[in-house]
């Protein structure tokens, strides 16, 4: 038997996230310094994302050029509701074919929307900018809103029985509420207030409508006109793109010129306070945040996770960036996703089925959670971890072998890889190794008769024996993007000590 008394053992855990704003010497051995396409799985480990998928098998109509943007997507009535160019229109899902439910909008931007029941009748209002209010019931008969205070307006939420307007560009500064119960009247009970600075998004948690401007944030308490009453919560930081708030895991997350912020109501009662979240990725919003304007986000909730795009004009769908932000206890944890490039954005609960569409540059709707690549685009994924020296630099280690603990959901396309030295191009660049699947237990609908091992280990642990040797250690694993998912839950890394450098 081989005499393995000298070798050493360094086992570790994948969780911490990304992380780009700290020395690799200083990193968590289970954080990441690269992670793309991957994200932190709320069950452990890193977990290859999922694809994406058509929701309706014909684009949304253009009304004069192709290249118009699909402006909003919306879940309604079982139902899935989109803009583009001048008109509306609604399809089912799975469907291949639109009906036209509005026309005649001119000069139309991104739109906003919301659903509420005022009357015992489901409704959805949207906004775009430059027309009329419109309101479609259940059967997609369209009312609009003529009144000259809300006309054009940009932003739209319904608080206390209340519709609020705001994004008018001729009062940018000024919320405008119906009367009770009708998003329609503007008699007694309606009104409006204004806030001084211009308003960017709105967006209603818990008891409070909160206003999102560009450089403050305001919430207006109350139920009736009779108390409505502003007060500041932050004068000196704003929400720089209103696509970008969404209530997430407790909190309303936004955009801030500094990156993610959230707004966390505490226990004191009234009391507010702001965090900044995103300092482990800071990097990747300052090389996007210039063209903000074209963010869009997204919430998984049952992930418990925040996606935000850096979606631009200049930038060709697989190579647009975002983020990936997951809650996991009471820490955030950070990956990188590329290949996702939305114009607008949905998600919507129904009977428990979480549904996250958005619209795509080709002019599909999309639903994210769905298959195993972007619509026929593979998904490459990435990650390798920090550079470890075992706490001792100095001294060369030769690796034997590298244990690897993953969740397959199928058959896996990826390889391994180990670098030595950090990259340093004179160092041992052993050839890929590839991550075996063959004993993993079989999946009912998923897995093939015969290939699985009877009774395998639905998490199991790869021995791969290794080549090379350094003083600091690095480990790659690159997807193929030919395969369903899989959770990379952790390593050990098994070496012999040599020289001291």
């Amino acid at each position: 038997m081989a005499d393995l008394s000298e070798t050493a053992a360094f086992p570790f855990v994948c969780e911490g996230g990304l992380v780009l704003n700290q020395s690799t010497f200083i990193m968590k051995p289970g954080q990441a310094l690269e992670l793309e396409n991957f994200e932190p799985d709320i069950e452990g480990g890193y977990r290859r994302i999922n694809g994406f998928s058509k929701y309706v098998s014909v684009v949304v109509p253009f009304t004069s050029d192709a290249s118009e943007e699909v402006l909003m997507v919306a879940t309604f009535a079982d139902k899935v509701v989109a803009a583009r160019g001048t008109s509306i229109y609604q399809a089912t899902p799975g469907g291949s074919s639109w009906t036209s439910i509005d026309s005649g909008r001119t000069s139309a931007g991104k739109y906003s929307f919301e659903r509420f029941n005022f009357d015992g009748n489901d409704k959805l209002i949207v906004v775009d900018g430059t027309n009329d209010p419109t309101v479609f019931n259940t059967s997609f008969s369209a009312t609009d809103i003529t009144t000259s205070s809300v006309e054009g307006s940009k932003f739209v939420a319904a608080f206390k029985n209340h519709m609020f307007y705001a994004g008018k560009s001729t009062t940018p500064q000024t919320l405008v509420f119906s009367q009770p119960f009708d998003e329609d009247a503007f008699g007694s009970g309606s009104g409006s207030i204004k806030v001084d600075d211009t308003i960017t998004g709105l967006k209603v948690f818990r008891d409070n409508l909160f206003i999102f401007c560009e450089n403050r944030i305001f919430k207006l308490g109350g139920s009736s006109s009779s108390d409505f009453a502003v007060v500041p919560v932050t004068r000196n930081i704003g929400c720089i793109n209103g696509n970008t708030i969404q209530e997430f895991a407790g909190d309303l997350i936004f955009l801030g010129p500094d990156g993610l912020r959230t707004i966390a109501g505490t226990a004191r009662i009234g009391d507010v306070e702001l965090g900044t979240i995103s300092a482990n990725v800071q990097s990747l919003f300052d090389k996007n945040i210039s063209s903000s304007s074209k963010f869009e986000s997204i919430v998984i909730p049952d992930k418990t996770q925040y996606r935000i795009f850096f979606s631009k004009d200049s930038k060709a769908d697989n190579i647009t960036e975002g983020v990936i932000c997951v809650m996991k206890g009471q820490t955030f944890e950070f990956s990188k996703v590329r290949g996702i490039k939305p114009t607008c954005t949905d998600t919507f609960v129904s009977a428990g089925d979480v549904i996250a569409l958005h619209g795509s540059t080709s002019g599909y709707i999309q639903r994210q959670e769905s298959g195993s690549n972007f619509d026929g685009t593979v998904i490459l994924g990435k990650y390798r971890s920090p550079d470890l020296t075992f706490n001792d630099p100095g001294i060369r280690k030769h690796m034997q072998k590298v244990v690897v603990n993953y969740a397959p959901e199928s058959s896996i396309d990826a390889a391994l890889f180990v670098r030595y030295d950090y990259e340093d191009k004179d160092a041992p660049r052993p050839a890929a190794y590839p991550l075996d699947s063959t004993d993993i237990a079989a999946i009912y609908g998923t897995a093939s008769y015969g290939t699985p091992t009877y009774g395998g280990a639905s998490q199991p642990l790869v021995r791969q024996a290794v080549e090379g040797s350094g003083f600091a250690v690095a480990l790659r694993v690159n997807d193929g993007g030919a395969t369903a998912p899989y959770s990379i839950k952790g390593f050990q890394l098994e070496y012999q000590l040599g020289a001291r450098r």
